[in-house]
C-alpha cells in the first residue's frame, strides 16, 4: 500500500511540474549557435536627441567621443528612424521585440509580443543572469515582459531600472548611477545582452532646460565611451563584445510645436534618430545612407544572439555586417 501512496505522490509531483513548465521550454539546448563573432550584445539607448544637435551639427560638438573615437572603428548610419509611435516605451519595445506596438508610455502597459531576451534565454536555458535591462527610467521595467499569455512572466532578463516610482518623474535616476550599475554588471556577469537606457537629454528637454539638453547630450556621449572603454579592459569582454548605440526617438524641430521640448509625431525631428555600432561583427569605418529603422536593429541584434524574433517586419542591417549570412540562414 506504501509503494502504492509513494508511486501516486510522484505521479503528482511530475504532473504539476509538467503544468508549472507549460508553455516555453527552458531546458538548456545542446549547443547554441551564435550569429556572429561575438558573445556578448549591448545596446545602449540615449533618450531622445535631435539629430540637428548630434550627427547633424557640423563637427559633431557634442558627441566628440561618438564622432571621433568610437565612429572610426565602426558603422554609422545617417538616415536611421523611428517609423512607429516616436515616445519612449514604444521606441524601446521596438528594438526589443522587433516590432512597432502603439503601448502606453507611463510603464503601465507591456508589450504584445515577447522579447529578445525571452527568446534567447529559451534557446539556450541561460538564468536571467545572462540577460539584463539597466534604465534610469523606472517606466522601462515593462522590457522584460510581455502581455503575450505563452511568454508573460516568464524566461525574463535580469532588471535594474530607476527607482520605486514617487509621481511623475519620480522613479527616474540620474544617469550616473545607471552606467555604474551597467559596468557593475558587465564585470560581475559578463551578460550575453545587455539593454541600457540613458534618461538624458530627454528629462532636461520636457524640463525646458535648453542648457541641461546639451550638457544631457555631451554627458551620454562621455557615458557610451567610458562603457566602450570599460569593455575594452575586460579579457572576456574585449573582441567578444559589439556595442550598439542608438535612440528611441528624437524631438519637435524648432518652429514646430513647442519645438525641443517635446516630441510624439511623425515630424522628421522625432523621427530621426541615429545609430553608431562597434564591434567584432560590425564593418569599419562606414558611413551609411541606407533607410533602416528600429526594428531592423531588433532582428539584426536577435541574428547576431542566434535567434529569431518571429513575424517581425524588420530585416538585417546586412551592410554593416562583417559576415553576411545566406538567403538560407536568413529563412
Amino acid at each position: 500500500m506504501r509503494l502504492l501512496v509513494l508511486f501516486g505522490l510522484i505521479i503528482l509531483c511530475l504532473s504539476g511540474t509538467s503544468a508549472a513548465e507549460s508553455g516555453p521550454s527552458t531546458a538548456k539546448s545542446v549547443a547554441h549557435t551564435w550569429g556572429g563573432k561575438a558573445r556578448h550584445l549591448v545596446v545602449a539607448v540615449i533618450d531622445g536627441p535631435r539629430w540637428s544637435e548630434t550627427w547633424g551639427a557640423s563637427g559633431q560638438p557634442d558627441i566628440p567621443h561618438q564622432a571621433r573615437e568610437l565612429a572610426p572603428l565602426g558603422s554609422r548610419y545617417d538616415h536611421f528612424r523611428n517609423t512607429g509611435w516616436t515616445y519612449t516605451n514604444c521606441g524601446h519595445t521596438a528594438i526589443t521585440t522587433g516590432f512597432y506596438e502603439q503601448i502606453e508610455n507611463a510603464g503601465n502597459q507591456l508589450p504584445a509580443r515577447p522579447s529578445v531576451f525571452q527568446f534567447f534565454r529559451q534557446a539556450t536555458g541561460l538564468p536571467a543572469e545572462s540577460t539584463w535591462v539597466i534604465t534610469s527610467k523606472d517606466k522601462l521595467l515593462i522590457l522584460g515582459n510581455t502581455s503575450d499569455p505563452t511568454w508573460k512572466d516568464r524566461l525574463q532578463p535580469s532588471l535594474d531600472c530607476g527607482v520605486p516610482a514617487r509621481g511623475p518623474f519620480g522613479g527616474y535616476r540620474d544617469d550616473r548611477l545607471t552606467v555604474a550599475a551597467a559596468k557593475a554588471v558587465l564585470t560581475a556577469h559578463h551578460p550575453a545582452l545587455l539593454l541600457i537606457n540613458f534618461k538624458e537629454p530627454d528629462a532636461a528637454g520636457h524640463a525646458k532646460n535648453w542648457p541641461g539638453y546639451l550638457q544631457g547630450i555631451r554627458d551620454t556621449d562621455g557615458y557610451v565611451a567610458e562603457l566602450w572603454q570599460h569593455i575594452q579592459a575586460d579579457p572576456e569582454l574585449k573582441d567578444r563584445t559589439d556595442l550598439f548605440i542608438t535612440n528611441d526617438h528624437g524631438r519637435h524641430l524648432d518652429g514646430h510645436g513647442d519645438g525641443y521640448i517635446s516630441h510624439g509625431d511623425d515630424c522628421e525631428g522625432c523621427r530621426q534618430i541615429s545609430l553608431l555600432a562597434v564591434g567584432p561583427d560590425i564593418a569599419v569605418g562606414q558611413v551609411f545612407q541606407d533607410v533602416r529603422t528600429q526594428v531592423d536593429l531588433g532582428v539584426t541584434i536577435a541574428h547576431l544572439a542566434g535567434v529569431t524574433l518571429p513575424g517581425s517586419p524588420g530585416h538585417l542591417l546586412t551592410e554593416m555586417l562583417v559576415t553576411v549570412p545566406s538567403e538560407t540562414e536568413k529563412k
